[in-house]
């Protein structure tokens, strides 16, 4: 690519390839991982349902229309290589826009600003040194096990990545970060290692509380007094990136949270960042050989995410974007936020009352409908990931709060993530896949969502993806936890060319997370069983023309209606709370029929597959579904669409008249 160039937004189809070689299990793992493509995003006749045309998120460029462009230039001190692995990244994600402010990430502005200030280089080699000395000594002690024979040795193991973990906080905010992300990544970290890092915290020591205020002041140009009429005198929270206060609005008298940055994180982060880059470059060799990954396209996933969670401008836009998607949703509450007030350093967003989900005795003593309130968060959590593609990448229970009347809240939206309207259908493909054991369709999904890469053999795969579903699924959905799922599949990464995208380490994270919550509210509960449904109801009711597709590709297989699918997935619809309505699902069926010739045909075929009327099968079915549909409701509608289907109809008919 050339810095200098344009560039819009393209699909994956017309994408060049960035490398020739094909990827199969009888090529060395460092071969087959090195290759990673996302998917393909909606071209520039698509737009995101659910987010504003333009926003920009994680440094790529989401508007349609605006192409935008690349540094042209490149810092002498940056080595080239860093701008193109960067530029493979976000080709692997399925875009190839980069945003050009300096606000955003890129190998090239990381540079910039990291070398910015004065006596840079000196802070980073000083820096360079002691991130050395702390990670050198862990991997000395994990050498010496290894002479020793001590390192399978389950307590020293324990005890060296209780060591990791110490080190890590020690090292500070950029630190806690990663070992944050290593905890969700089984392609990185092995097991025992990832259980030890998932308790990390970054609770930490509150800085000054004048110095905050001053900030505050700085950021909204006036006195405090000016804009608010109260205000704690200590922090309610702190944690590595910042910490939050309780204050009133002078204007409003309504209650709210600042959030507020800790003072220099952010030029230590850079700094930390641009080591990170350098020490990537270095040992990526290692890191393809041993690991199988590229160690510059981790950090470059690592550093947008992180560099997103200090823009605070960034983060009150995530919480305009998830209003707008839950505004019709009267089971979930998302605080409004106050843009006026909002800086780059300071976030100022409505109060939320009411219990934290890490008071899980709280919450079920509060007298709410505790079963509710877990399905409200697990369809809430479905629709983030499968209907708006913008979800919530760190729900612990510090972030979700049960309201007084049972509503659902959330809060800290500084990591945020978004699914491509294609990564959303092949994630419904993987569940669909999933509920009727199709392993070999399930496979091809890994290569859609980029976790093997394309041209990869499955076949080895598929047995193992078998196995793993068959034991974690048990005898039934009540069985299941992700979990024992995710366990199981961590040793499958190591075993064959797999690499998770960090969106999907993020969609695991968030996924392992909501569980975990749900499950201290009622440890009967059974995920699965809340979202099987919710795939099902969509995939049957939703109007989205690109899911009906989705639907008919479900049902048909080789030419021929699967009638036990469809059974399937109305049993599970049905299972879902608030009733199921069929009757558009049947009335926009009977419109794509009578227009679809092929689709008609296949019909007619499967009503009489093997020279007989399948007349039990579509009597069972209508058995199912009869209370499920409003025939009054039909009727009405289909007279209101008849003009217009007409005119669909004749129109064409003459198209197949002039085309013969």
């Amino acid at each position: 690519m050339s810095h200098a160039a344009l560039r819009e937004p393209c699909s994956r189809a017309t994408c060049p390839p960035l490398c020739s070689t094909s990827s199969s299990f009888g090529q060395p793992l460092s071969t087959a991982r090195l290759w990673h493509h996302g998917t393909a995003v909606p071209s520039s006749r698509q737009s995101f349902a659910h987010r504003p045309q333009g926003r920009r998120i994680g440094g790529i460029a989401r508007a349609a229309s605006a192409p935008a462009v690349l540094p042209k230039t490149l810092p002498p001190s940056l080595p080239k290589e860093w701008e193109a692995a960067y530029e493979r990244l976000s080709m692997e994600r399925g875009y190839c826009t980069l945003s050009s402010s300096k606000a955003r990430y890129t190998p090239a502005n990381l540079a910039a600003r990291a070398l910015a200030p004065p006596n840079a280089r000196w802070g980073i080699v000083q820096r360079a040194a002691q991130m050395t000395f702390g990670i050198g000594r862990v991997f000395a002690l994990l050498a010496l096990d290894k002479l020793t024979g001590q390192n399978n040795n389950r307590d020293r193991v324990r005890l060296r990545a209780a060591q990791l973990r110490t080190t890590l906080t020690d090292l500070g905010p950029s630190f806690i970060k990663l070992g944050q992300v290593l905890a969700s990544r089984p392609d990185i970290v092995r097991e025992d290692y990832m259980e030890e890092l998932c308790v990390l915290q970054d609770d930490v020591p509150s800085f000054p509380d004048p110095l905050a205020f001053a900030m505050m002041e700085e950021d909204l140009g006036q006195p405090l007094g000016a804009v608010f009429s109260s205000i704690s005198e200590s922090p309610i929270a702190a944690a590595s990136l910042g910490q939050v206060y309780k204050a009133v609005l002078r204007d409003t008298g309504e209650n709210v949270a600042i959030k507020v940055q800790r003072p220099g994180v952010e030029p230590l982060i850079l700094r930390d960042l641009y080591v990170f880059r350098a020490l990537a470059r270095l040992f990526n060799p290692f890191a393809q050989k041993r690991l199988g990954c590229n160690a510059e396209l981790i950090v470059d996933e690592f550093a947008e995410k992180l560099l997103e969670e200090l823009d605070y401008r960034q983060e009150a836009r995530n919480i305009e974007d998830f209003n707008r998607n839950f505004k019709n949703d009267p089971k979930v509450k998302i605080p409004w936020v106050r843009r006026d007030l909002c800086g780059g350093r300071m976030l100022v967003m409505e109060w939320i009352e009411g219990l934290r989900c890490t008071n899980p005795q709280g919450i079920r003593t509060s007298g709410i409908d505790v079963d509710e309130f877990i399905r409200c968060g697990v369809v809430s959590g479905m629709r983030q990931l499968l209907e708006f593609g913008l979800f919530h990448g760190d729900p612990h229970p510090g972030n979700i709060f049960c309201l007084p009347d049972g509503r659902i809240a959330y809060v800290d939206f500084g990591n945020v993530a978004e699914l491509s309207q294609q990564n959303k259908a092949v994630l419904i493909d993987a569940v669909v896949h999933a509920v009727n054991n199709d392993y070999d369709m399930m496979a091809q999904d890994f290569i859609k969502l980029g976790f093997l890469s394309p041209g990869t053999d499955t076949a080895p795969i598929v047995p193992a993806l078998e196995k793993i579903w068959k034991d974690s699924m048990g005898k039934g959905l009540a069985d299941f936890n992700f979990r024992s799922v995710t366990s199981k599949f961590n040793e499958l990464v190591f075993e064959y060319p797999i690499r998770i995208p960090e969106r999907y380490a993020l969609v695991i994270r968030s996924l392992l997370t909501q569980e975990g919550v749900c499950l201290t509210l009622s440890p009967e509960f059974h995920f699965l069983e809340v979202a099987y449904p919710y795939v099902a109801r969509r995939l049957l009711t939703d109007e989205d023309p690109a899911l009906r597709q989705r639907l008919v590709q479900v049902l048909f297989q080789h030419g021929k209606l699967q009638w036990a699918r469809l059974e399937n997935l109305v049993k599970l619809a049905q299972e879902g709370s608030g009733g199921l309505d069929l009757s558009d699902t049947v009335r926009d069926g009977a419109r794509v029929v009578l227009l679809d010739d092929d689709l008609r045909r296949q019909l007619l075929l499967a009503l009489t597959e093997n020279d007989r009327l399948h007349v039990e099968e579509v009597a069972h079915l209508y058995s199912m579904v009869q209370n499920d549909i409003n025939p009054q409701k039909i009727l009405t509608q289909t007279l209101g669409d008849l003009p217009a289907l007409s005119r669909s109809m004749l129109l064409a008919w003459s198209e197949k008249v002039l085309t013969s």
